[in-house]
């Protein structure tokens, strides 16, 4: 694994070229730490250092936009020329698009410009256009896996707490699914994107739950049943949740919320596991 100097001295492959900050206070996500960020996480946004921006050209340009961030994640050298004319406009006569978007590509050059030092958002070469890495336009998608895997790294050299650092800046960055397309690509990526956000999700609560932070934990478990409300390793940690806070009632009620989660949506019963942990609070919620 490649070294280097920086926050936990870790550089891993497939780094953005702009790396997330987070403020030493808080210890809390920056989306400015691009000066222009792509965001396709959630509702689509572009961040103009740090600050929510509103492109004009009819939409035209965020779909450009869109179209570049969405082809910097497949791992491509871009987006070629065709497929963006067509994207933009479907009935319009090839040369003529192709004129509108040489004048797109020169507004978003005018109006974002200057966040990286008057450098190209965009660059065009052999009929490929890709957004501006180099300068510093970043792509939240790209951020969001790089924290997620540092946070990984951590977590198998065992410095947990660092890691947890790492899993919360990643969870602050995801503010919903990948929006964008709904091609084949765009759907494996997005349930890719989702299945990771719970993954963290969970790894926080067990994290907090180890350091006897139960209502860290509850806050994590139940933030993960909004997103899946059938993942019985939650409703098993809100379950443990509720006894070491003295809430043993709630915890017998969190049983029921699980079976009934199940039997809709699967016409199915708790695992023994759950069964087995439901029964202890029951019983004995001392042994929990």
């Amino acid at each position: 694994m490649e070294k280097a100097a920086g926050e936990q001295g870790v550089r891993l492959s497939g780094e953005p070229r702009t790396r997330p900050r987070h403020d030493a206070a808080d210890g809390e996500l920056d989306d400015a730490g691009s000066p222009i960020q792509i965001c396709l996480l959630g509702p689509f946004r572009i961040l103009k250092r740090g600050h929510l921006t509103v492109l004009r050209n009819g939409g035209k340009a965020e779909a450009l936009l869109m179209n570049l961030a969405i082809s910097s994640i497949r791992h491509r050298n871009g987006a070629p020329r065709a497929e963006l004319v067509t994207a933009l406009w479907p009935d319009c006569a090839n040369e003529l698009a192709g004129q509108s978007l040489n004048t797109l590509v020169f507004a978003v050059h005018r109006q974002l410009g200057d966040a990286v030092g008057g450098a190209a958002p965009i660059l065009h070469s052999a009929g490929y256009y890709r957004l501006n890495a180099e300068a510093g336009v970043g792509v939240d998608v790209a951020s969001y896996d790089y924290l997620a895997r540092i946070g990984e790294h951590l977590t198998r050299s065992g410095n947990l707490a660092a890691a947890a650092a790492y899993y919360r800046r990643a969870v602050a960055l995801y503010r919903g699914d990948l929006c964008g397309s709904a091609d084949v690509r765009a759907i494996v990526e997005r349930e890719r994107l989702r299945a990771l956000h719970l993954t963290l999700l969970a790894r926080l609560a067990e994290y907090h739950y180890a350091e006897g932070d139960y209502d860290a934990c509850l806050r994590g478990a139940l933030t993960l049943l909004t997103n899946d409300p059938c993942r019985e390793d939650a409703h098993r940690m809100v379950m443990r949740c509720y006894v070491r806070r003295g809430e043993r009632a709630q915890a017998l009620r969190q049983y029921q919320v699980c079976a009934t989660h199940l039997r809709a949506e699967f016409d199915a019963t708790p695992e023994a596991a759950t069964t087995a942990l439901f029964d202890q609070v029951r019983r004995d919620p001392g042994s929990v």
